[in-house]
């Protein structure tokens, strides 16, 4: 059978993070560029569908596409190593270190980064014909986008923020989700099916995702939205990175972590009251 259980998965989730951490510098650039660009992409054509159809649903059932795209090709998402690479650390796999955990961690946010900055910058020539004139449809509302989800947020204040973190954790919660769902399955359609789900399910509700926000936000900027690089990076990119990783970490790692790899003993075991003996 294809099903890999679930104790089989959580080693193979120490074993992602333990190998991610001793990855090249260069490989892990080059595979966190291609995850930015191909979500930024993915990004991209769901609003164009959204924008085209008048119909956001259609576009959060596309969106998993770029997702199971990179993934099935390797290449890695900070939502992702938030994830992983902490196990290889609490698993206390040899020469996991806190430095080589952040040295991952800040590779493959810089790789992200330009990733889906380079989709950003494609997008914004190709809705504006090269910024020859003003962008269409589908431009305007990659303008507009960033406005409601940073400027909307500080007229709140600090409820706000909190708005701001608790949709970053739900994110991630979904999208480590997607990660973990793809390890369930040796077939690729049995890891699209399983990633396909908690991914639509984040896009669809709005939840913030660091890397999309890559795209989103410097698209917004070219494309003439009223937000500035700081209300971008105080209003949504940190505290949404903050809550990528919490939300991973703590409602998907370490609670597979906990009950699948360190298993707690079973009522009946030496020690505890015998199990109930059924009646012959």
């Amino acid at each position: 059978m294809s099903y890999v259980n679930p104790a089989d998965f959580a080693k193979k989730m120490i074993d992602a993070g333990e190998a991610k951490v001793f990855m090249s510098t260069r490989d892990t650039l080059i595979r966190a560029y291609m995850a930015g660009a191909i979500l930024a992409l993915a990004a991209a054509f769901a609003v164009t569908v959204t924008v085209n159809t008048g119909e956001p649903l259609l576009g959060a059932l596309l969106f998993p596409v770029g997702f199971c795209m990179l993934y099935l090709l390797g290449f890695d998402l900070l939502t992702g190593v938030f994830t992983l690479v902490p196990l290889a650390l609490i698993d206390r796999r040899a020469g996991v270190t806190p430095g080589g955990m952040m040295r991952n961690w800040g590779l493959v946010f810089c790789g992200n980064f330009a990733g889906a900055f380079t989709v950003a910058v494609f997008m914004a020539i190709i809705v504006t014909f090269g910024f020859s004139e003003a962008p269409n449809a589908v431009g305007e509302k990659l303008g507009h986008i960033g406005e409601g989800r940073t400027l909307g947020y500080a007229a709140h204040g600090a409820a706000g923020m909190l708005t701001l973190f608790i949709r970053a954790v739900m994110c991630n919660w979904m999208v480590s989700t997607g990660v973990v769902a793809a390890m369930m399955s040796t077939s690729v359609s049995g890891k699209v099916i399983a990633m396909w789900m908690p991914i639509l399910v984040f896009f669809y509700m709005g939840f913030e995702h660091s890397i999309v926000n890559m795209f989103l936000f410097p698209a917004g900027l070219l494309l003439g939205g009223q937000f500035t690089i700081g209300d971008y990076l105080i209003w949504n990119e940190i505290p949404t990175v903050l809550g990528n990783l919490v939300g991973g970490l703590t409602f998907v790692g370490a609670m597979i972590y906990a009950t699948h790899h360190r298993t707690a003993p079973a009522r009946g075991a030496e020690g505890d009251d015998p199990l109930p003996v059924a009646a012959e």
